[in-house]
């Protein structure tokens, strides 16, 4: 598996708004983590009810500015997101956690 090309096509999956390939990036039983909004999502459900919020709802595009593989199962990104967000544009951090070539966990955050 190469993960740079798996993250950079779980980005992509997810500024265009591709919901069915943007959970397929997923385990079935993943966790996301995101203390910025004080809620853990679980399995594909959950993250689908988050990525419908945060990314489709405030029309959230997603930057990589950089890329971190610190062994074939760990990963962190520092983002910069853009959206119709009060913000308008903010820096975000994803930690992953890959396991049979998905993600399983991932600990999204946002650099206020």
């Amino acid at each position: 598996m190469n993960i740079k090309t798996f993250i950079k096509d779980w980005i992509e999956a997810g500024n265009t708004f591709d919901t069915t390939k943007y959970l397929n990036f997923y385990l079935f039983d993943a966790v996301l983590d995101d203390p910025s909004v004080g809620r853990k999502f679980l399995g594909h459900e959950g993250i689908k009810d988050y990525f419908n919020s945060y990314f489709i709802g405030y029309n959230t595009y997603t930057e990589i500015i950089t890329l971190d593989i610190s062994d074939e199962h760990e990963v962190y990104l520092e983002v910069k997101f853009t959206g119709d967000f009060p913000e308008g544009e903010i820096g975000g951090t994803f930690e992953i956690i890959l396991k049979d070539n998905k993600i399983s966990y991932l600990k999204a955050d946002l650099i206020h």
